[in-house]
């Protein structure tokens, strides 16, 4: 097995079984864990992707910060205290289930989903891109410790990957994360604005099977929202960046009757719309705003602006 999988193949099987009942092992079973170590790889590559691009210069305080970087910052230290507390138990499944769980639906399937935009096409000097780099910062290094005893082989090859004059992450410590991270307001309030934006996901999913839309960028919908406290916990977002779509409007009001709608998020309706304006070549957001400076006649103007920083840094030749 060892041979074929590796030896963190292993022993995320060990970690993740309950040991309190009779252990079972199959091929099923391992290549269930080959998927969850996978999931586990993939997440750490792309933060060190990204982290590639990150200097100390980008160093943001948390109070700096916009809410979705404090919010998985705030999640973080949550799991944190769920992870310490299940090594201290000796409840290694706990441990493995918090992580991958933190993983796939925080990070992958979310966080990272929006801020790849910030990430890859605002300009350096951009806040919200330098807050969400030391964010990512604190992620990759929290995880990378918590998961140095079950995984050691992927850690250290993740952790000299990120700091190769570094002797080994067996040498180093779990993460002491501030107290002032976590924020439970804010949670509370994002998961007020993740109930309305399923709404807006689920909308478009039915237009992208209708073939009506490729992507989510080509929409810009109409989100009709008579809940106050919904409607209260979006204002002040870019709800357009949260729902990854070129453009989005919100309206006090209840939606025409046939609105898209979800029968566990009442008082949110979505009518999908195209987004008008030319594709941006760098974003692939559809604007109207593209092609308004001449420099970059195929862009946005933030688009623009970024270019303009990568050549006058040097970095585009």
């Amino acid at each position: 097995m060892i041979k074929q999988y590796g030896a963190d193949i292993l022993r995320l099987w060990v970690a993740s079984a309950d040991y309190s009942e009779d252990l079972r092992i199959g091929k099923e079973i391992i290549q269930t864990t080959v998927d969850a170590y996978r999931k586990i790889r993939n997440t750490l590559r792309w933060l060190l992707g990204n982290l590639a691009h990150y200097t100390p210069a980008d160093d943001t305080p948390v109070a700096a910060m916009v809410d979705l970087d404090r919010l998985i910052l705030s999640r973080l230290k949550a799991l944190g205290e769920g992870v310490e507390a299940g090594y201290r138990a000796y409840d290694y499944k706990r441990v493995v289930a918090l992580i991958t769980n933190f993983m796939v639906n925080d990070l992958s399937a979310f966080y990272f989903d929006i801020r790849k935009d910030a990430l890859y096409c605002d300009p350096i000097s951009s806040v919200r891109r330098q807050g969400a780099l030391t964010a990512i910062e604190a992620v990759f290094d929290a995880l990378v410790k918590w998961l140095a005893p079950l995984l050691p082989f992927t850690a250290e090859e993740s952790w000299l990957s990120r700091h190769p004059d570094a002797v080994s992450v067996h040498l180093e410590r779990f993460p002491d994360l501030p107290d002032n991270w976590r924020d439970e307001a804010l949670e509370a309030r994002w998961e007020r604005i993740v109930r309305v934006r399923r709404v807006v996901t689920g909308a478009l999913e039915i237009e992208r099977r209708e073939k009506r839309i490729g992507s989510s960028l080509e929409a810009a919908p109409t989100v009709f929202v008579t809940d106050p406290d919904l409607l209260a916990a979006l204002k002040g977002e870019d709800f357009a960046e949260i729902c990854i779509t070129s453009g989005i409007r919100i309206v006090d009001g209840e939606g025409p009757e046939g609105a898209f709608r979800l029968a566990d998020v009442p008082g949110v309706a979505v009518v999908p719309a195209l987004a008008e304006g030319r594709r941006c070549a760098r974003s692939w957001k559809i604007l109207p705003e593209v092609g308004s400076d001449p420099e970059y006649p195929d862009l946005s103007p933030r688009d623009a602006e970024a270019m303009r920083e990568r050549k006058a840094a040097g970095l585009d030749q």
